[in-house]
């Protein structure tokens, strides 16, 4: 398995997007002399999970300067921050940079520069019975579908904002309340995944339509984080998962687990946005994503009870998120840039 990220995307694609390049389209190509952009052992921020061994650190924190920037979403933008935090944090000394966490907010400071880089767990953008940093993992899930003041609070001044919502949508049906969770009086229903995918980025766009100081703050929204747990889909054994893949898939390659119908409401979404005068721009990382097979944790995550899941890598092994440095790493390459020339 490539665990170190010597791998970057081409940018010699067609489209419109940014200056007539689509970042978001290319092919895959070894480089071992400008990447990894940083060492793992150097960063102290990777989180256990993802630890597995052209972009300018310093232009970015004085871009930075004054500001905050904030992921929001799951733990696959969790992933993102990481990568993002590690990408800036090298010629910071020690003395200069912080990390705090406060309930669901985690927070990098660059201290000389009075930048902020923050993560807060929201990871069905509206409030759920899973908004819990630490403890979440509840497969009963129920979604205050028009409820999003309670994490919004903590965005309200972000000058970039970064937004991701997908995997802990993926089931048929999920409850809704109306009401409040700890309330007699709440009404309960389950309803379609797709219906109410669309209802909550409804109450999302509301917020930032009314809330978002639009000649300050700069949006995004990264598109949806492919898995790869069924590796019959690029011609091997089933039920292998990712486990032993050392090189990308080569040719073009949609993995079932990615849902075309939930990137197209978020498209819809932003477009109805663009229309009343707010523009979001969609960090489109599906696709390139696609090929990365190897690029997963699988079983080699730092984390307690590793053994065991090295025992049973078809249950265990994690093939949904990213190692850093690693694909991240290039999400928030072509973030660099649409920050830079968006």
């Amino acid at each position: 398995m490539l665990r170190n990220g010597h791998q970057v995307v081409s940018k010699n694609g067609t489209g419109d997007s940014l200056q007539g390049c689509n970042l978001f389209s290319g092919k895959w190509v070894y480089d071992d002399k400008s990447f990894p952009l940083y060492k793992e052992l150097e960063c102290s921020f990777i989180d256990d999970g993802m630890a597995c061994e052209r972009f300018n650190a310093i232009a970015m924190l004085e871009e930075l300067r004054g500001k905050k920037l904030v992921f929001v979403g799951d733990s696959l933008n969790r992933n993102q921050w990481a990568s993002m935090v590690c990408l800036v944090q090298s010629p910071i000394p020690s003395s200069l940079k912080s990390m705090d966490i406060n309930g669901s907010l985690i927070s990098f400071k660059a201290i000389e520069y009075n930048a902020s880089i923050d993560f807060y767990w929201a990871p069905l953008l509206v409030e759920s019975n899973s908004d819990d940093l630490i403890n979440h993992r509840i497969p009963d899930r129920i979604v205050r579908v028009q409820a999003i003041e309670k994490h919004a609070r903590y965005w309200t001044d972000a000058d970039i904002l970064v937004f991701n919502s997908y995997i802990w949508w993926r089931r048929p049906k999920l409850k809704v309340l109306w009401g409040s969770f700890g309330s007699s009086d709440g009404i309960y229903k389950e309803v379609e995944m797709l219906r109410l995918y669309e209802l909550a980025l409804r109450t999302w766009s509301d917020w930032l339509d009314i809330h978002i100081n639009r000649t300050k703050t700069k949006l995004f929204f990264t598109s949806m984080s492919p898995t790869h747990e069924r590796a019959e889909e690029w011609g091997m054994p089933p039920n292998q998962k990712c486990n032993n893949e050392t090189k990308p898939i080569s040719k073009g390659h949609w993995g079932v687990d990615s849902d075309p119908r939930m990137m197209r409401v978020v498209e819809a979404t932003i477009d109805a946005l663009k229309a009343r005068g707010l523009k979001v721009q969609m960090l489109n990382i599906t696709q390139l994503s696609e090929y990365r097979k190897d690029a997963h944790p699988s079983i080699y995550r730092k984390i307690w009870g590793s053994k065991e899941e090295q025992s049973n890598p078809i249950r265990d092994a994690d093939c949904l998120h990213w190692c850093l440095p690693g694909v991240p790493d290039v999400w928030n390459l072509l973030l660099y840039a649409y920050i830079f020339y968006y």
